[in-house]
């Protein structure tokens, strides 16, 4: 299949280009076919190629769980290949397809001969980004509503069935409730740091580590809990990439694989600032 400039310009990266600009664009990009079933990246890879389908269709999976299929002509997984940041899904062709593919350190080379093409492109992916942001925070908004209302469901379950004649299914009722609402509020802001947005953990001897995960109520260091907190109690300033959070709290789990502290409740202020951060690390997630 042929590629037009019009072809291209349905592709909000490419809008407001000129023809002659596209044209030499479509020029450094190199077409390749590839049969149904190949895999064009995995889930944790590095993005290395820019692609451009133009025939056939691809999936997007991620953690094995379908999440889109594209149809030509469309981008795929552009945020990646132009950010660097590992690949969050997997792209694999539904029937036999045709790219278009440029390296990313040779699209990057062409920009920086061409000022003139590179400003309305990335001017555009900034477009693109920003919409994203705000649909994803609107996402996250209702999964974080969604969450609290099913809190508030099985708390009340949970106190229906506390008060309501004892029977042998009870307690095995009221333990999984309590299972799955303690489960539920951990879970549901827990992140990973990424080498852009890094949390550190200062200890009283001023010893930093690094945050394996987080949430607004619990962190996991990887380190001893000799090192951590000795007695199991834990005072220490939470470092995130714009501010510093005073933080307290008593070791939940210690392991080889770390040591896991549920913190005290923190004041409204830095509270927002730990929301603020790990909602910006959840943003990540959605770069395919």
């Amino acid at each position: 299949m042929s590629v037009t400039p019009n072809d291209l310009r349905k592709i909000p990266l490419f809008s407001d280009i000129s023809d002659a600009h596209l044209i030499e664009l479509l020029a450094s990009l190199t077409r390749k076919t590839y049969a149904k079933g190949h895999v064009l990246f995995k889930e944790g890879d590095l993005p290395d190629r820019f692609l451009l389908l133009v025939r056939g269709s691809v999936s997007l999976t991620e953690s094995q769980a379908p999440r889109f299929v594209l149809h030509p002509i469309a981008p795929i997984g552009e945020l990646g290949s132009l950010t660097g940041i590992p690949r969050s899904s997997t792209a694999v062709a539904q029937t036999e397809i045709e790219v278009l593919a440029v390296g990313v350190a040779d699209l990057r080379a062409f920009f920086e001969r061409r000022a003139e093409i590179a400003f309305p492109f990335y001017k555009n992916l900034l477009a693109v980004v920003t919409e994203k942001v705000v649909r994803d925070r609107r996402r996250l908004e209702e999964i974080r509503g969604n969450v609290i209302r099913t809190q508030k469901a099985m708390k009340k379950l949970r106190e229906v069935v506390l008060h309501a004649p004892e029977t042998a299914i009870s307690k095995p009722v009221c333990d999984m409730l309590d299972e799955h609402i303690e489960q539920n509020r951990r879970a549901h802001y827990r992140v990973a740091p990424v080498e852009g947005l890094p949390a550190r953990l200062r200890l009283k001897d001023r010893t930093e580590l690094a945050i394996v995960d987080l949430s607004d109520a619990y962190l996991k260091v990887d380190a001893p809990k000799t090192q951590v907190a000795p007695d199991g109690d834990l005072v220490a300033v939470l470092v995130l990439p714009s501010t510093e959070i005073l933080v307290s709290g008593k070791v939940h789990r210690a392991g080889k694989d770390g040591v896991v502290v549920k913190l005290d409740v923190l004041a409204d202020e830095y509270h927002a600032a730990l929301e603020d951060y790990v909602t910006r690390l959840q943003m990540l997630d959605f770069v395919v």
